[in-house]
């Protein structure tokens, strides 16, 4: 009998990424190497995103269908969504029913909890992931005049 494994579905991000479901990816987002793309629950990742080697992005969670030995016995979903132009940082998570403002860093190791509402403009650093500061003033500092 062939014990060869199906083919994974096709990728047109990083080979060594690896998408489930049917997650809604906007034009211009990089997704690095070794992430986990979630959409099983529902997932939109706006426009221009970036999303570094190791990062995870939740839409659904067996935490209760485990710890119950089942008697709780569904998947739970919840969809996630990133806003236009989010830098994801390497290794971080965000988990289902998470929702990042557009324009927002999420700092490399950062645990972005379960529901989390992360404003636009917004630097989230830690675990669990906290919002630092609104880095509007930054944006403005690194982006060259005479760009819009």
């Amino acid at each position: 009998m062939d014990q060869t494994p199906p083919p994974l579905p096709a990728n047109p991000f990083n080979a060594h990424c690896w998408v489930t479901g049917s997650p809604e990816i906007g034009a211009g987002t990089w997704i690095g190497a070794f992430t986990l793309i979630d959409g099983l629950g529902g997932l939109r990742i706006g426009q221009g995103c970036n999303i570094s080697s190791g990062a995870q992005i939740l839409s659904h969670s067996t935490v209760r269908r485990c710890v119950t030995e089942r008697r709780h016995p569904d998947i739970d979903r919840k969809p996630t969504e990133l806003g236009d132009y989010v830098f994801i940082g390497a290794n971080a998570v965000v988990q289902m029913g998470a929702r990042i403002g557009h324009h927002s860093v999420v700092g490399a190791g950062a645990v972005v909890l379960e529901d989390a509402e992360i404003p636009p403009y917004s630097l989230v650093v830690g675990v669990p992931a906290r919002i630092v500061r609104d880095i509007r003033a930054e944006i403005q500092t690194w982006s060259p005049p005479g760009h819009a």
